[in-house]
């Protein structure tokens, strides 16, 4: 059976676009003829990812942005309707981690905290960063008559982890803000809705010890890491057609994982 995405010709923003996720997320849109919007932080490699995504099917243009500045966010969003005329999907991808214990204590003292920088970076980007880009995005889509927000929340926003208080703390405020943007959204029939992933083999897992890596397998029962094109296949499928009724909801692409056991 072929499920028609209804996808081609739509507009579609993916934050962090560089790599990893994101740019799994950004060729899989593409491949459904979307005209996508990449944004990044690094702007490195952009030729080469707009070069991708138009081989790939789709439209493509790239914007540096710094999701967490809102000044940027604001002109990078201008921009996409100047170009296309409507925005019609919002991917937030765009996240950091800066792992340490909230206080390591060893021999009866305090080794190391988890330091006032580190927190902020990281609920900038992922927490603060979102905010922005979907408060820019969304009187357009209003104006339009409807449209999709996605974000990328984690299943260490569902059961916390180890060393990554920040992190979490933005993956489980994506999470309820996720399911108050559907309150406030379906009104203008744009849904809303957010991808848990498990632990996915990107540049930042793959630098992980091996040890790390073994265990976050044995702690996932189906026995592999996830690929960015599993949580890219999601996205794809929540903005489709196929997806019309699915609002407020937390999506879990993670392979059965269960933290702890």
């Amino acid at each position: 059976m072929t499920i028609e995405t209804g996808l081609k010709g739509k507009v579609v923003i993916v934050t962090g676009a560089a790599a990893g996720i994101g740019r799994a997320t950004a060729e899989r849109f593409a491949r459904e003829g979307a005209r996508v919007a990449a944004w990044d932080v690094n702007d490195a490699k952009a030729d080469a990812l707009v070069a991708e995504l138009a081989a790939a099917g789709g439209e493509a243009s790239f914007a540096k942005v710094n999701v967490a500045d809102g000044a940027e966010v604001s002109h990078a969003v201008d921009a996409v309707v100047k170009k296309w005329g409507r925005i019609d999907v919002l991917v937030n991808n765009a996240g950091i981690v800066r792992d340490a214990q909230l206080v390591k204590w060893k021999d009866g003292a305090i080794a190391s905290t988890m330091s006032d920088e580190a927190w902020d970076a990281v609920i900038n980007v992922n927490l603060k960063g979102v905010f922005l880009c979907t408060r820019a995005v969304v009187p357009h889509m209003i104006k339009a008559g409807g449209g999709v927000i996605l974000s990328a929340s984690s299943v260490v926003g569902l059961y916390g982890n180890f060393g990554q208080s920040n992190y979490s703390a933005t993956k489980g405020g994506l999470i309820t803000m996720t399911k108050t943007w559907a309150r406030e959204l379906g009104r203008y029939k744009i849904r809303v809705n957010a991808v848990a992933p498990g632990f996915i083999a990107t540049e930042i897992i793959s630098s992980m010890p091996e040890k790390v890596i073994e265990s976050m397998v044995a702690h996932t029962p189906m026995g592999r890491m996830g690929k960015p094109e599993d949580i890219a296949d999601a996205y794809v499928w929540l903005a489709s057609d196929a997806a019309t009724f699915v609002h407020g909801a937390v999506i879990s692409v993670d392979g059965g994982i269960v933290l702890g056991t």
